[in-house]
């Protein structure tokens, strides 16, 4: 078992920014489901940290992603139901939720076909990503469909779909049909190359971003987060008043 709270470990100065933010909306916690936490231990060990680093709601958002993660609504408010009964037993007090990140696929839109429920961070709210690699087909179809049930897509990382660098005015279309798009923080850092940290200021200047999220999995994601330049740069989003984390 990793050890999060050595005590090198001081997130004071990261917790003065994340604590104007107090609501995390991606993440990955819930134990052995997905590739976050591996264990219930290990769930609790970075709910802990989170709550050091200023945050005091959680809607943790396990992958859906059928080939890897065949998670269902059950699956996940089992794991929901069996993590707060621990935070319970401990006297955790943090208020903890769960959606999920869905990969827009063949499954999620059979999932769509046969009208079954999606779960969402907020009302309709419905957190979604793509492939990271190419640029997916038949996107803007599963998006309309979503739309056309009553969904609010909101776009996962969209900064880190590098190969949009070169296509930028893509982002543009996604805004225009009703995405909303949620800042990875710790691309902020550089923590996933220097393309995704440019393509995230370049998302920034546009007024583009709507949300944020951690996408926390695993303890160094923890120690990315208290990047000094990070936080400078989240701060300034942050003070445009266009992130609305606290509506949730």
């Amino acid at each position: 078992m990793f050890n999060l709270f050595s005590k090198s470990k001081d997130y004071s100065k990261a917790a003065d920014v994340f604590k104007n933010v107090g609501v995390d909306i991606h993440s990955h916690l819930l134990p052995g489901i997905d590739d976050g936490a591996r264990n219930i231990d290990e769930s609790v060990q970075l709910i802990k940290a989170m709550m050091k680093l200023g945050f005091r709601k959680l809607i943790t958002t396990p992958h859906i992603m059928w080939e890897m993660y065949k998670n269902t609504p059950d699956i996940i408010n089992e794991k929901l139901d069996l993590l707060r009964n621990r935070l319970k037993e401990e006297n955790i007090d943090i208020e903890i939720h769960a959606a999920a990140e869905y990969f827009l696929d063949d499954h999620v839109e059979g999932l769509l076909q046969r009208n079954e429920k999606l779960l969402t961070i907020k009302d309709n709210w419905v957190l979604s990503e793509f492939s990271l690699a190419s640029a997916p087909h038949g996107l803007k179809d599963i998006l309309f469909e979503m739309q056309m049930q009553g969904y609010q897509p909101v776009i996962a990382h969209p900064e880190r779909y590098l190969y949009l660098e070169g296509n930028k005015n893509f982002y543009e279309e996604l805004k225009d049909i009703g995405c909303l798009f949620q800042l990875n923080i710790l691309s902020l850092s550089g923590y996933y190359g220097k393309s995704a940290q440019e393509l995230a200021h370049h998302l920034i200047k546009k007024g583009y971003y709507d949300l944020v999220g951690t996408d926390l999995h695993q303890g160094r994601h923890l120690d990315a987060l208290q990047s000094y330049n990070a936080a400078i740069a989240f701060q300034k989003l942050l003070d445009t008043g266009k992130i609305s984390n606290h509506l949730l």
